[in-house]
């Protein structure tokens, strides 16, 4: 029996929840993003104002409230914890595959929507994002969307202009409530270069609509910035761009990366995507107006973000996430038109696929035996970072079944090479991906956790056990937003105890902790003796100042 669109529809949600739900609070929040934004959320329900983002309890302008609101409902419904944080990008997943799916579907047909959408959930990154606590999941949707509704505008067969005008504004808006202007920015960018590709085109856009357009995204995407205006909080909106401006002109502390930085990320972190992107360039002659019009744009859509993202002077690794959208596009259109024989896959492609996919499962395979290996890695002397090497020495225990992750994403490898030996490539290509999408889903219960317990638990179970006593924590010479959001910290009655400087020389009136990192410990000791060290554990150090 051959399942309507809408039974696909359900089956896709139930699977993406399937996907991204289970064991979504089992891992602590990582430092610095996740826990950012689920303090701000935290922060907004303990003080009652959901206008303004704080993190201790003071103003903060890096990023807008749209996803810390949806974090504040989730908390709402499911207590403050982690699942609550990471609840709206399990969502946003679940809508995610549905776009693909439909969009897909409706650009060629419901094989190429399900591909898209197993090309998507099958790629290392992209479905490990929507089991995080990060803003980029919507943002990227929202930014995504709204370039859809101007794929539309722009080609032939609109039928309902106006509304798709109106609609890509509303999405553009709603992307820059979540993270910012670069989603105005980027928009523009793809808009620019499409109209450059396209000679003689401008004229597809006019004065008026461009206006409309414009009053749109301002009221939608700035409504939060003119509403602070407008209470007075103009300082905010001021650091706000300021902030975006150090963003893309300095490296923010430990994320200043090379050029070529995120064109590996992409290499490895959207294997196997990745690898059939580059038989992309190739034109197919079947292809109507309509899908070679929406290629174009993908096409230009996956170019500005990386050389974008790859300027810009901080470097994070979810900076370049909105290119799995044309990525996996591309990708699925690679792999249908490979079924079909209108691209040759030849040898040299499933060298590539082997190489690559060899190196990601032997790392995924090699993890859980860097427990037994440790002392003999760190005798070699590789690792100069003192706090990396006491990470490493974390006692750890593992299952011995992590390396399942690696074994089954190079079997879906090695079984797509041998379906391109008979000839099933379009079996071939639904293995390789249903292979990385569970790979990546074991891995993310099986390791994602061990890297946690070696990175920060230490710190973690600090925090979590002084939840309950009077005392004031703080962390010394690194950056951190987990000491807030892990010890329940309240809104301060002494705004004093806001002032590193009284914590550790003033008249205090209640004991406090401090934590550090174990390459600070000296300099820290020789500058505040009342200090007293109460332990040492995995890369960190643990204070007390008594009142």
């Amino acid at each position: 029996m051959r399942l309507t669109s809408l039974q696909w529809n359900v089956i896709i949600a139930l699977a993406a929840l399937l996907l991204f739900l289970p064991f979504l609070g089992s891992v602590h929040l990582f430092d610095w993003d996740e826990i950012n934004f689920a303090e701000a959320a935290r922060e907004m329900i303990l003080t009652g104002d959901y206008s303004r983002v704080q993190i201790n309890f003071q103003p903060f302008w890096e990023k807008p409230p749209l996803f810390l609101w949806m974090q504040v409902v989730s908390m709402k419904i499911f207590g403050v914890n982690e699942f609550a944080a990471r609840f709206p990008n399990a969502i946003c997943g679940v809508a995610t595959l549905l776009v693909l799916f439909n969009i897909g579907s409706k650009l060629y047909n419901r094989n190429f929507g399900l591909l898209w959408v197993l090309a998507y959930a099958g790629s290392l990154l992209p479905q490990f994002y929507f089991r995080s606590g990060i803003i980029d999941p919507w943002f990227n949707l929202f930014i995504f969307l709204g370039i859809y509704q101007a794929i539309i505008y722009t080609s032939s067969v609109a039928d309902s202009r106006f509304k798709n005008l109106i609609l890509s504004a509303i999405f553009i808006g709603l992307g820059i409530l979540t993270k910012g202007p670069v989603a105005l920015l980027i928009f523009g960018l793809c808009v620019v270069f499409f109209l450059l590709a396209k000679e003689g085109s401008w004229y597809i856009i006019s004065l008026k609509h461009f206006f409309l357009f414009s009053a749109l995204v301002l009221l939608t995407g700035f409504s939060w910035f003119i509403i602070e205006v407008l209470r007075g909080r103009g300082e905010v909106i001021q650091e706000f761009i300021e902030y975006q401006i150090r963003l893309f002109s300095e490296g923010e502390s430990g994320h200043g990366q090379p050029f070529y930085y995120h064109f590996i990320i992409l290499l490895f972190g959207c294997f196997p995507v990745s690898i059939l992107f580059f038989l992309s360039f190739k034109r197919s002659e079947s292809d109507s107006d309509e899908q070679r019009h929406f290629k174009v744009w993908m096409q230009i859509m996956f170019w500005v973000v990386l050389v974008l993202f790859s300027m810009v002077k901080t470097k994070i690794v979810h900076y370049s996430s909105l290119t799995y959208f044309p990525l996996t596009f591309l990708a699925a259109w690679v792999a249908m038109k490979v079924a079909a024989d209108e691209i040759v896959w030849r040898t040299r492609n499933s060298f590539a696929l082997l190489a690559i996919g060899g190196l990601v499962a032997l790392v995924l395979t090699s993890l859980q035996f860097v427990e037994n290996f440790k002392e003999r890695i760190i005798a070699l002397n590789i690792i100069k970072d003192d706090f990396a090497v006491a990470n490493i020495m974390s006692h750890v225990e593992w299952t011995g079944y992590e390396f399942f992750t690696g074994i089954l994403l190079f079997s879906g490898v090695i079984a797509f090479v041998f379906c391109v030996k008979w000839r099933l490539f379009e079996k071939g290509f639904y293995l390789l991906f249903l292979s990385a999408m569970l790979a990546t889903w074991f891995a993310s219960l099986l390791i994602v956790p061990k890297a946690e317990q070696y990175t920060q638990r230490a710190a973690i179970d600090f925090y979590e056990s002084l939840k309950d006593k009077d005392c004031y924590v703080e962390t010394l010479d690194f950056k951190s937003y987990a000491y807030l959001f892990y010890t329940k910290k309240h809104k301060p009655d002494n705004l004093k105890s806001l002032e590193l400087k009284w914590l550790l020389k003033g008249e205090i009136d209640k004991p406090v902790y401090f934590v550090s990192k174990n390459t600070k410990e000296t300099q820290i000791l020789h500058y505040n003796p009342k200090l007293e060290v109460l332990y040492r554990k995995n890369g960190f150090v643990f204070y007390l100042r008594k009142n």
